[in-house]
């Protein structure tokens, strides 16, 4: 059992963006943040990397096979290293989603995990809510909600993480719990990053188009911009979620472009889907704050400071870390796992009510 009170909890995340782990430490007791701790990253190395992307839409077979033991070996490299936390939030790395067909997928285990550093660890944490009927994504809303209490915010605000896939919440720091009606809605707006850095890894061998500066120097393509726009996703009424590979075709729409062009269409595209996601907001917002790599993209940000009717900041701008922002959330939900407190409710993922999730691991002895 998990002691009473707060707790130290260390939360690790492998995005779509397939760029490495993150891992950051959280005291918390499952409702409210008290403090957070250090951090650490650890990019996956080129040969890593392609396992990965090898393996991506695929729910079984070998590749799957390979893809698994890179995730546990370099999770449990990482976690080794904060001997401090009491549990461990270990999310996996999302191969493939379909909640309405074959499910979720997130490889790695909670068990292997747990033997090898001594802690519990909560993980599997998204299959319940889609046995529910829920979209099981996106999780961090819980934990966007309680970084607003923690930062003192009075009024509904946007959080955006630009990720691999491109996520909103919107939520309402005045009401005093997640789950509670009017707290929250939030979905998957689109692509964001994985299209770009998929682009410069093909045409330039490059993980990403660093700050910008390609798509600063090129010029938009507005029937590609329009065409995206068309896709019957937007036409969808949240809550809802992607799997990475659901725009696939919008590399494709960009493949006659310059590399400079190609650029400036991909995050335009990815701007426009925080823009129409923003159309769904229960009440208006005035702050837009951005997590996720994104948010170093000068010309992406730069996009949607000019296409929101929003100020638009780093979430630094209120003391919180938009690179851990996603691990923090594994940590503090891997206490709400460990509690049997709700992880999801109607507005998040769809479910039709709140629900609890995960499983627990726990060393043996």
């Amino acid at each position: 059992m998990l002691k009473s009170g707060p707790v130290w909890a260390l939360g690790a995340m492998s995005g779509t963006s397939l760029d490495g782990v993150d891992a950051a430490m959280v005291l918390t007791d499952g409702d409210r943040i008290l403090e957070f701790g250090r951090s650490a990253y650890r990019a996956y190395d080129d040969a890593e990397h392609d396992v990965l992307r090898a393996a991506l839409g695929l729910w079984e077979g070998a590749e799957v096979a390979a893809a698994t033991q890179v995730v546990e070996r370099v999770h449990a490299e990482v976690l080794s290293g904060f001997p401090e936390a009491e549990i461990v939030g270990f999310h996996g790395q999302t191969l493939a989603h379909d909640p309405r067909g074959r499910g979720t997928l997130q490889v790695g285990s909670g068990e292997g995990l747990a033997a090898g550093l001594g802690r519990p660890v909560a993980w599997d944490f998204r299959s319940h809510d889609v046995r529910m009927g829920g979209q099981g994504a996106p999780l961090a809303p819980f934990f966007h909600h309680a970084c607003a209490r923690w930062s003192g915010m009075d009024r509904p605000v946007a959080f955006v993480n630009l990720g691999g896939v491109g996520n909103i919440t919107w939520l309402d720091p005045r009401r005093s719990a997640p789950d509670m009606n009017g707290a929250l809605l939030a979905f998957d707006t689109g692509p964001a990053n994985a299209p770009i850095n998929d682009l410069m890894r093909a045409r330039r061998g490059l993980d990403a188009d660093i700050d910008g500066a390609l798509a600063g120097a090129g010029k938009v393509d507005e029937g590609v911009l329009s065409a995206f726009t068309q896709h019957a996703y937007f036409r969808d009424i949240p809550p809802k979620s992607l799997d990475r590979n659901d725009f696939h075709g919008i590399l494709r729409a960009v493949d006659h472009l310059s590399d400079g062009d190609a650029c400036a269409t991909l995050t335009r595209c990815a701007v426009e889907g925080v823009a129409l996601a923003l159309d769904h907001a229960p009440v208006p917002v005035d702050r837009v704050l951005v997590t996720g790599g994104g948010r170093k993209n000068r010309t992406m940000m730069d996009m949607l400071a000019q296409r929101l009717q929003a100020d638009v900041h780093g979430v630094e701008a209120f003391d919180l870390d938009g690179d851990m922002l996603e691990a923090q959330a594994f940590a503090y939900l891997a206490v709400r796992v460990a509690r049997g407190m709700t992880l999801s409710a109607p507005m998040t993922t769809g479910v039709p009510q709140p629900v609890t999730g995960g499983r627990m691991a726990w060393p043996p002895g």
